[in-house]
């Protein structure tokens, strides 16, 4: 059986091709100018779910990576914090074994070693409210604006109330990765000490005993054990830290994978959408030249 074609057929036909032709050549001149691949989801459905699953797990990474950073510069400003604290306890300790020789002191040597650990107590006040964005690193999640205060009751006695979060409880956390926090803050309370075991009061009962004339080598025993709890929480300051440089180091590279597979499935190779584009040009062209040579004139064009 023969199968009848007329003009009109011709002509429906010829339609169909160029609007493919163009429709193509379209899609490549957009591909050329956005250098994309994939502009809308009808594009290629597959590529494009396979992108946004992407873009979702680099949102995520993004995320972790500031944490990261955050959390990062908190623990640096504790770690600084730290280092200056050390400082300023060994100081102390060895004003205070200069105090215990109390044969070769006068009360005016004396009196100078006091005003000074006063001045070391003022300088350890300041680091124990140390801050980072405002926010207190060794008060956890306590909104107070400084985590020990200086309260003196009617009777004349000094006391400094910790307003942080207890010891094991609560603390700022910062998570790195789906299944991953790391704390970044610091507990002011197991580092300094709270109540009368405060390393504050410890510093103003050595103060009162060099001023009394009372013998102040029974607190070097307090500050060892105290200085010997700050630096195991420094320490673990420390592999806190490390831990997050590693996260920071894997984060970075995360981001340069997730990067690359997201190239690979959107961004076009330019040189490639080039050559497609001028053979889909030549394409077109040609389709035109071939219709209009098939689509000869009839009769019906000379009567209208």
């Amino acid at each position: 059986m023969v199968e009848r074609v007329t003009t009109q057929t011709q002509m429906r036909s010829a339609q169909r091709n160029l609007q493919a032709n163009m429709t193509h050549l379209a899609r490549l001149q957009e591909q050329a100018s956005t250098l994309k691949t994939i502009n809308r989801s009808s594009d290629d459905p597959t590529a494009a779910a396979a992108a946004m699953s992407v873009r979702a797990e680099m949102r995520a990474v993004d995320q972790y990576s500031a944490n990261a950073d955050n959390g990062n510069d908190w623990l640096t400003t504790i770690e600084s914090s730290l280092g200056f604290t050390s400082d300023i306890m060994n100081r102390v300790r060895f004003l205070t074994v200069q105090g215990a020789n109390s044969g070769a002191l006068s009360a005016t040597a004396k009196e100078a070693i006091a005003i000074e650990i006063e001045g070391l107590k003022t300088d350890l006040l300041t680091q124990a409210n140390t801050k980072f964005l405002g926010r207190s690193v060794f008060a956890g999640n306590s909104d107070d604006a400084t985590a020990f205060a200086t309260v003196v009751d009617s009777t004349g006695v000094t006391t400094y109330p910790y307003s942080g979060d207890p010891a094991g409880e609560g603390g700022v956390e910062r998570r790195i990765s789906a299944t991953s926090t790391v704390r970044v803050d610091a507990e002011g309370g197991t580092i300094f000490g709270t109540g009368t075991a405060s390393v504050f009061g410890l510093l103003d009962n050595i103060v009162t005993d060099l001023r009394s004339g009372a013998e102040v080598s029974s607190h070097l025993n307090g500050l060892d054990d105290r200085m010997a709890i700050m630096t195991g929480q420094r320490s673990e300051i420390g592999a806190r830290q490390v831990q997050m440089e590693r996260a920071q180091s894997t984060l970075l590279e995360k981001t340069g994978t997730l990067d690359a597979q997201r190239s690979g499935i959107e961004d076009a190779d330019l040189g490639q959408v080039i050559i497609d584009l001028k053979l889909q040009e030549v394409t077109y062209q040609a389709a035109l030249a071939v219709t209009a040579r098939v689509l000869q004139p009839t009769l019906m064009d000379f009567l209208s």
